[in-house]
Formats: C-alpha cells, structure tokens, sequence
C-alpha cells in the first residue's frame, strides 16, 4: 500500500500493536532544498528547511510517539540521519521508547568523492535501532571469518577464565575441546555498503534515495515473511521495493505525489543493482603488486587501479596539470607501454607522463618517446646496469696489470 499523505494523518489512522517494524528516513534538518532530477529530467524536490530547531524537534517528537503505538509488542523501529541532528534524534528516541529498549547504533559506512569542505570527508551515516519492548524479533545474519581468523579461533570451544579473559578450553585430560559447528561471525553494527553510483540500474535520481541491499538488511534482521513493514517517509520508495522482494507487507507513505508516482513505478518493475564490491570484495579491485605499490609510494603517487595506460599520478601537479606514471608489465614490449601511457596521458590532459622501464630490450633511441614523456630504468635495471658497468670496470683495471 503507498498512500500521498502526511504520515502523522496515517499513523493516527493504524490501530495499535499492528506495524512489525518502521524504518524511517525522515528530514535530517539540513536546512537546505532538497532537489534531483532523472536521466528523463524528472524533478524531484523537497523542503528540509525549518524555521527553529525547536520545531523539527517537535516534528519529529510526535511522529514517534505514534510509531511506538503503531508497533507490535516485538516491533522494532529504524531511524535514519545523519549529524546534522543526531544527537537530539537519539534524545527524542530515548524519551519515547526508553533508554532500555535502545539496540544498535549502525553506522552506514561508504566511499564518497572528496570535496573542498573543510575538515574530515562525510563517511558515514546513523541509524538509530531500538525495540518496543525487550521480547523484539532478531533475526541474526552470519558473515565470513575475517582473513586475520586463525584455525583455532574457529575450530576450539573457548571459555571465561578466572580473570574473564578469554582462552581454549581443555577437558579433564588436557585435550582441546572442540567447538560446536558455527555458522560464521554475527553481523556488526557497522555495514559497508556502497553508495548507489550513477550508472546503477536502480537509481531514479531521487536526492535522497538509498541502496536497496541497506534496506534489505534492516528488513531481514527485524522482521519475517509476511510480516508488515512501514516507511512513513518513503521518498523514492526503497523501503517498499526490498520489502516486496522479500516477500513482507509494506505501507509507504509521503507526502509528495511525485515520490509517490516513483514508488508505483518501482513497485511495478522492482529493479536491484547488486554491488559488485560487495559480492567480490575491494580486494578484487586491487591490480598492483606489491613491488608496483612500492615504486608508486616512492614516488608520491596517488595510485590507480584497474588501468592499462595509467598506474598512478604525481600528487604535486607540473605546469598546472597532473603528472601520469606507468610501470612496464611482464607482459608489455617497450613500445606498447609507451603508447598506452602516451594515449591515456592525452585523455587525462598530462603536462608530463613518466615510464618506468623494467624490461631490457629496445634502447631509447630506436623508440620514438614523446616530448613531455620521462623514461626512468626501474631498480632492478639500474642495479644490473650498475653492476654491469662495476663488472667491466674491473676487468679493464685486470688486464692493466
């Protein structure tokens, strides 16, 4: 059900003890207007603009206080922000629901680009969970051992000793006890999941729309199949699409008809980009080896990943543009490393690219180099041509004698 309305004329509306979970993304007080518009240039916009504090606050209060009437005895709430009004957020929720019934504080951790604001980059979000009562559903979801896991931190029973300390447990005879079957490490409160970029399938160019996997993991903790879910600000209708992929009931409600007429649209085609990341890891991303990590942090590069021509730029720009630098792979003659590194430097608007040589073979001058291209040996060739030249040194300085 999606309804056009204000939330609080809803939730005056749903009898008590009838909602299993709320998640709510509500006005973070950013005191700006909210605005977007789509790949079709659909505008989306809304007011964040507040006259006092003391008004959201307000706005805010009373709209919780029926959310906890709403909720089922084992209901749960989910309340979306970010630090621009956090801290009274977390208040309110106190006040309301009860210091005891406070769960988890999720930080909502992703990459953004970096900007010219002064002070720490903006990377993360809060979502404040708390319960109705103590006797709330939770569903525990179970991650991977993390690399740094030994085998016996998996595989042996460990106990409290004496001193509360963790350590292995022995039977009578002294031989290890092992562990019962585990299924994994319980989920923590921090959540790495990546922003919605804007190539992905399911962005709407909604400005304040997230990822439907960061939804379906609220959802799949707090909640069953078949269970009621309600997003009292819906906005483009995230909440609604993971709650219907996974097979819950679900009210949305906002009081902006466009956003509306986005949710029935996502609601008919339901559309899931799933992160690459997520599913591979951030290690797959990672394409130097050590020893090219080495020679690029020797040189002060910010380093590039998964790119033939270009493995890293100079943090200082030259002439007011940046620098690009490319080691020679295994697998590259000397000429088509150069033509790689000379292309993607053209692209990129270099004054100067650097090519670090690594393989014997062609001399300089039998390649043409570009003007502003800087041909440096690597270590190794240096030292070979070092000890080479030592070498012949020392053999002119025998046959002297």
């Amino acid at each position: 059900m999606v309804i056009c309305d204000d939330c609080l004329n809803i939730l005056k509306k749903i009898e008590d003890n009838t909602i299993d979970m709320v998640y709510l993304d509500p006005p973070f007080f950013s005191q700006k207007i909210q605005c977007m518009k789509d790949s079709n240039g659909i505008e989306y916009r809304f007011s964040d603009i507040w006259d006092t504090r003391g008004e959201y606050i307000e706005y805010i209060r009373i709209r919780i206080k029926e959310i906890k009437r709403v909720l089922k005895e084992t209901g749960s709430v989910f309340l979306h922000c970010d630090d621009s009004a956090s801290h009274y957020l977390r208040m309110i929720l106190d006040d309301e629901f009860g210091e005891n019934n406070f769960r988890s504080e999720i930080i909502w951790a992703y990459k953004r680009w970096s900007n010219a604001k002064k002070g720490l980059l903006p990377g993360h979000q809060t979502i404040f969970f708390y319960s109705k009562t103590s006797n709330f559903k939770f569903n525990t979801i179970y991650k991977d051992y993390s690399p740094t896991t030994n085998i016996d931190q998996i595989l042996q029973e460990r106990v409290r000793n004496s001193e509360g300390k963790a350590s292995y447990k022995y039977d009578k005879k002294g031989n290890i006890v092992i562990a019962k079957e585990k299924k994994g490490v319980p989920m923590s409160d921090v959540w790495e999941i990546p922003f919605l970029n804007p190539k992905a399938k399911e962005r709407t160019g909604y400005p304040t729309q997230k990822p439907i996997e960061l939804l379906e993991k609220i959802i799949q903790i707090s909640t069953d199949e078949g269970n009621l879910v309600l997003d009292p600000f819906c906005g483009s209708g995230t909440t609604l699409v993971a709650a219907k992929m996974l097979n819950r009931d679900f009210i949305g409600v906002d009081k902006n008809s466009s956003a509306i007429e986005l949710c029935n649209r996502r609601l008919a085609e339901p559309t899931k980009t799933v992160s690459r990341l997520l599913q591979v890891g951030v290690d797959a991303y990672r394409t130097k080896t050590d020893e090219e990590l080495a020679v690029l942090n020797m040189l002060e590069c910010d380093v590039v990943q998964r790119n033939k021509g270009i493995d890293g730029f100079l943090k200082k720009f030259y002439l007011g543009a940046p620098v690009a630098v490319k080691i020679q792979k295994s697998y590259e003659s000397f000429s088509e490393a150069i033509n790689l590194l000379n292309n993607a430097g053209k692209r990129k608007k270099c004054s100067f690219t650097v090519m670090i040589r690594t393989s014997e073979g062609l001399v300089d001058s039998e390649i043409p180099i570009p003007s502003n291209m800087i041909v440096i040996d690597g270590l190794d060739l240096q030292l070979n041509a070092s000890l080479l030249k030592a070498s012949n040194n020392y053999n002119k300085r025998l046959m002297r004698r």
